[in-house]
């Protein structure tokens, strides 16, 4: 179990999941190499003191000081994925750039969900501006994805039987440390995304040809942008004033916008072309090597009143149908809803901290929480207004599908449960063999200050 919830605690440490401490100690990884001690080497990585004091913290939040983990195992545990992800460099595991902002897209939608927006998460993590901001995410996703499919590696042949699942809960049951598990819930929803009328869509992408041959007569694509733009930071100090953007190919900026970025010559104008954030016109000022110096103008059409009301309306109309019995909520969602990440899979909202359906009502987002914890299974939502990051704007109605009271682990009630965390126990087990071997011929350098640790493995080579 301790082995389990240092694991788990590593996981939402780095990733992110308990956004303030993970990042913090990321994204100042570069400024603290210079102040802090080096506590360990592995292959070409380090951890740092600093790295091992906010590990403690976040376990701690995690367990509550129900588990005596000293820092040495801690320091361990850390020392054990900074050689898996030496080793991922080595067997040549590929993160693909689809793979990387992915992950990046993921995070910074639950970020600017908890925070409100996007400034907000900058300010709060102490970042110049959102691009450096992505390309610090780009590097801390990377690592991990690698780290994750050596993982997979090492334990792809791993499975557990029903008798190994059987005595692993039977020994927890003796030793008195059966899990406590927390209310869980899970959610479907129906989306209806609010759409700008044609005539407004046209609108924008005249405006938008008339400001692109007007700067190819002479005109300012800088005042062009800080008059003209939706993009916030066009009127900011930073990257993205006056619509100037460094990207790269790896940047952490959508499809779109790099596909036209990169298929234009220096000082070229690009036709308007849609993405998810509205519709934008670029500029490639300069061409340096793998770099490009790009201006961008972005507008987003806009939605009136009324529109915004008849959807409402409109899925207001479907909510009372579902309640009198007409249609099943799963049948409306696949008429109905306007969520592709949902559509397909009866409505289900994935938990974007774990990625499986289930909500911790002890963790989960607190604007979310408040529309839905004092739901009954089978009661649905109002409907209200939502806003993604990018202005999509939508509309939604969410069911309570179902929901688990806490309580102590039962091996009936959570045999699943108990099955993955008898397979997590395997799989670590086989993590730690394969570390030893490992080791072996692993470059490794240990402080002094640590050299008094007694690890599990021989990481000190004695």
């Amino acid at each position: 179990m301790k082995k389990n919830i240092i694991g788990m605690a590593f996981l939402l440490f780095v990733i992110g999941i308990n956004a303030q401490d993970s990042l913090s100690v990321e994204t100042n990884k570069f400024e603290r190499i210079k102040i802090d001690g080096v506590a360990v080497v592995v292959g070409k990585n380090i951890v740092l003191d600093s790295d091992i004091d906010k590990f403690k913290k976040e376990l701690q939040q995690r367990i509550e000081g129900k588990i005596d983990i000293t820092d040495c195992e801690m320091l361990e545990e850390l020392m054990t994925q900074k050689l898996i992800a030496h080793h991922a460099v080595v067997d040549s595991i590929v993160a693909t750039d689809v793979e990387v902002n992915s992950e990046v897209e993921r995070n910074i939608a639950y970020f600017t969900q908890q925070l409100g927006d996007m400034e907000k998460v900058v300010e709060m993590y102490g970042f110049n501006d959102e691009e450096d901001l992505r390309k610090e995410l780009y590097d801390i996703q990377k690592e991990q994805i690698l780290i994750r499919k050596e993982r997979e590696s090492i334990t792809e042949k791993v499975d557990v039987t029903p008798e190994e699942v059987r005595t692993y809960f039977k020994n927890l049951e003796k030793e008195n440390s059966l899990p406590e598990f927390s209310a869980e819930i899970e959610l479907a929803q129906i989306v209806k995304i609010v759409k700008p009328s044609e005539e407004e869509v046209n609108r924008v992408i005249i405006k938008l040809n008339e400001i692109r041959k007007e700067i190819e007569e002479g005109y300012s694509f800088r005042l062009k942008a800080i008059i003209n733009s939706d993009d916030p930071a066009v009127s900011g100090n930073g990257e993205g004033a006056g619509g100037k953007y460094t990207i790269t190919r790896e940047s952490g900026f959508i499809k779109e916008f790099k596909e036209v970025a990169f298929s234009l010559d220096e000082g070229e104008i690009s036709e308007p072309f849609e993405s998810g954030f509205g519709y934008h016109i670029i500029q490639v000022e300069k061409i340096k090597g793998q770099e490009r110096d790009v201006r961008h103008i972005l507008m987003q059409p806009k939605i009136s009143g009324a529109e915004l009301q008849a959807s409402k309306d409109e899925l207001s109309k479907i909510r009372e149908q579902i309640l009198s019995g007409e249609i099943t909520f799963e049948d409306a969602v696949l008429k109905y809803s306007e969520d592709k990440e949902t559509k397909n899979n009866k409505g289900l909202i994935l938990n974007p901290q774990t990625n499986d359906t289930r909500f911790n009502l002890t963790r989960m987002d607190p604007t979310l929480y408040g529309r839905v914890s004092n739901l009954k299974a089978g009661e649905i939502t109002e409907t209200y207004y939502d806003e993604i990051r990018g202005g999509e704007k939508m509309h939604k109605i969410i069911l309570l599908k179902s929901k688990d009271e806490a309580h102590t682990a039962s091996f009936t009630q959570d045999y699943e449960k108990i099955q993955q965390l008898t397979l997590q126990k395997k799989q670590e087990e086989t993590v730690d063999k394969w570390a030893k071997d490992k080791i072996k011929d692993t470059y490794i350098k240990i402080n002094e200050d640590f050299k008094k640790c007694e690890f599990k493995n021989n990481w000190k080579k004695d």
